[in-house]
């Protein structure tokens, strides 16, 4: 795999068979191409990296998601983000209270995860 387009869902077995250095580098060199600015590019590639990574194990709550998401207007790209701001606010609780992620309460907030929703928390 030489290139990563976020539009574009990677085969999962190119995706996975690259380690998790190999993955981020894709992730920053598309969005460096494509002049995306983002506060923490590393970050930012960090949590692109783990939405596809979940996305290419099938992952059933969100590859449901995804599908939810775009089918509500989002692009997949922005949808990746959508979701990414799921692992974000979970790992945060996780490190505020020092303990692991809760993967039932991650599913639970996938799960009710919608593009309004998502647009509103982006607003400002």
């Amino acid at each position: 795999m030489r290139r990563y387009d976020p539009s574009q869902a990677p085969d999962p077995r190119e995706w996975l068979a690259l380690d998790e250095q190999e993955r981020m580098l894709l992730v920053e060199q598309h969005h460096q191409r494509a002049r995306i600015k983002v506060p923490d590019l590393t970050a930012h590639s960090i949590i692109h990296a783990v939405v596809e990574n979940q996305l290419a194990q099938n992952d059933e709550p969100v590859v449901r998601a995804l599908v939810r998401l775009t089918k509500q207007g989002l692009s997949r790209h922005d949808a990746i983000h959508a979701i990414g701001s799921v692992v974000t606010t979970q790992i945060f609780d996780a490190l505020q209270s020092k303990q692991p992620v809760q993967r039932d309460a991650y599913y639970a907030e996938i799960e009710t995860l919608t593009a309004d929703k998502w647009l509103r928390s982006n607003a400002g």
